[in-house]
């Protein structure tokens, strides 16, 4: 039935796939190296396994182009994945398991449609269907979250120890890195936001409308947005000058207590044609009912430009890191960018930068020849406008765009998926960190501490894995509690050391 051709591990597969399966079953067959199951592999298998019956898996073997872990190590891995039926180690040429197996369905990946695919041939030869697909953009890990229910942990941050081994990183090193840190000379520009909490009392539902009325009771403001960014950066570093644009108002004032409080060498240049950006959130019950946002996103004045232009070239011969926090505001204007990443490469000044796009659109890709860029899948999708594409190929097309050395896609709950630079992907060119807060309770600033952190640890000398890791203890940190506060060296030492 199988013929002779076939490994002996593909007659076994095929025999145990017959044995399991029932007459009218669709059969689905994926195959691929599957490294390091990241959420993007999650996805294609969900994908494939909603198209029909039965998913059959063939872990390509050790000797495939492309194979970092050994093949007992990625079987596992996938077998642990609860959409897959059947997994295997393939030792044959997927072409001649499929002509054997004779599946229904083969998937791949959606950037491989306009590519040259062996399996056209096969697969039509016998009746069955070649589909493409990546699966949705919009996921949720099933199996993440089972693996939260069942782990038991003394603290609500976990170690990801797997990827701690991979890459060498222990505790020791990671010490070193952040007490490096605290030389450093860090220039931040962008928008600041201002975030007010109002905790209300809910009263109950107005006998007028269907309206919940409440009464505040406690009101609370943290410098957020590009200001909690340089905040970092001067918690854990020696210096920080933080350029930003204000308006009139009593919220800027606020900003700049806030700033003189922090030790920042703080330039804000005021704009009559727009307010303070303000971030109200209304919240009853530990929950958030309301949010209002006083904003404007128009460019900031040419004549603010070219001041602050002129204010960054005056400080970078005293700056060892420039972070982009982009909100997508009016802050940062092209002409404004590419003045300023001028004047960074002439004088050797290491840049990174985020370019957040929630309410507001944005293009992550206008900051160029960055060490590192910190989108979030949809910021980066926007850049791109590519919204079919795996997450690897995605983030590999966002750094050839963007001329990044290192990118960072953050998939909130589901941690990061990490492109490595050229210097660093020799063995690993992608791998994923989980979300290490299993109980996170304000999301708001998780990318700002890790773009700061991360980007910190790259400019004192660590790796790409080095600097994400420690990116996202600082992430951990900060969506444990509620607000933006600066995070400390104490705080990441405990977590580093837990």
């Amino acid at each position: 039935m199988t013929g002779t051709a076939l490994h002996p591990t593909s007659e076994e597969a095929i025999r145990a796939i017959r044995v399991s399966t029932v007459p009218g079953q669709r059969l689905v067959f994926v195959s691929g190296n599957f490294n390091i199951l990241h959420p993007g592999h999650l996805r294609l298998l969900r994908f494939a396994r909603e198209c029909g019956d039965f998913l059959v898996v063939g872990i390509l073997g050790g000797g495939s182009s492309g194979a970092y872990l050994a093949e007992e190590l990625r079987l596992e891995g996938v077998q642990a994945i609860h959409w897959v039926d059947h997994a295997f180690v393939l030792r044959d040429e997927p072409t001649r398991f499929i002509s054997a197996l004779r599946p229904d369905l083969v998937v791949k990946g959606a950037e491989h449609e306009q590519g040259v695919n062996d399996e056209t041939e096969v697969v039509a030869g016998y009746g069955g269907k070649l589909l493409f697909g990546s699966g949705d953009i919009s996921f949720s890990s099933v199996d993440l979250m089972r693996q939260e229910f069942q782990e038991m942990n003394l603290t609500t941050i976990r170690k990801p120890k797997d990827y701690l081994a991979r890459h060498g990183v222990g505790s020791e090193r990671a010490l070193d890195i952040l007490e490096r840190m605290k030389d450093l000379r860090v220039c931040v520009l962008g928008d600041t936001i201002v975030d007010e909490y109002i905790t209300c009392d809910a009263l109950g539902m107005s006998q007028e409308d269907p309206t919940i009325v409440v009464t505040p009771i406690l009101q609370e403001r943290f410098v957020g947005g590009a200001g909690i960014v340089a905040a970092h950066a001067r918690s854990l570093g020696k210096q920080v000058h933080f350029l930003s644009v204000l308006g009139r108002d009593d919220t800027a004032g606020f900003v700049r207590e806030s700033m003189e409080a922090f030790h920042i060498d703080f330039h804000g240049f005021e704009d009559d044609s727009r307010p303070t950006t303000l971030k109200q959130r209304f919240r009853a019950t530990q929950k958030t009912l309301l949010r209002v946002s006083h904003l404007r996103q128009h460019d900031i004045p040419v004549a603010i430009r070219d001041r602050i232009l002129a204010d960054v070239k005056a400080v970078l011969g005293d700056v060892d890191l420039l972070l982009f926090a982009d909100f997508n505001y009016g802050c940062l204007p092209q002409s404004l960018i590419q003045g300023i990443q001028t004047a960074c490469n002439k004088r050797g000044v290491l840049m990174a930068a985020d370019s957040q796009s929630s309410s507001q659109m944005g293009d992550v890709s206008r900051f160029k020849g960055m060490k590192l860029v910190t989108p979030t899948e949809r910021e980066a999708r926007l850049a791109l406008q590519d919204f079919d594409s795996g997450l690897v190929v995605l983030a590999d097309k966002l750094r050839a765009k963007s001329r990044a050395e290192n990118v960072v896609i953050t998939l909130g709950a589901e941690g990061v998926l990490i492109q490595a630079g050229l210097d660093e992907a020799k063995k690993w060119p992608t791998d994923r960190l989980p979300a290490l807060n299993l109980a996170p309770k304000d999301p708001a600033g998780a990318g700002d501490s890790f773009l700061t952190c991360a980007a910190m640890g790259l400019a004192v000398g660590a790796d790409i894995w080095e600097a994400s890791y420690l990116g996202s203890v600082a992430a951990a940190c900060q969506v444990g509690r509620l607000g933006n506060v600066p995070l400390t060296h104490v705080e990441l030492a405990r977590e580093v050391l837990h």
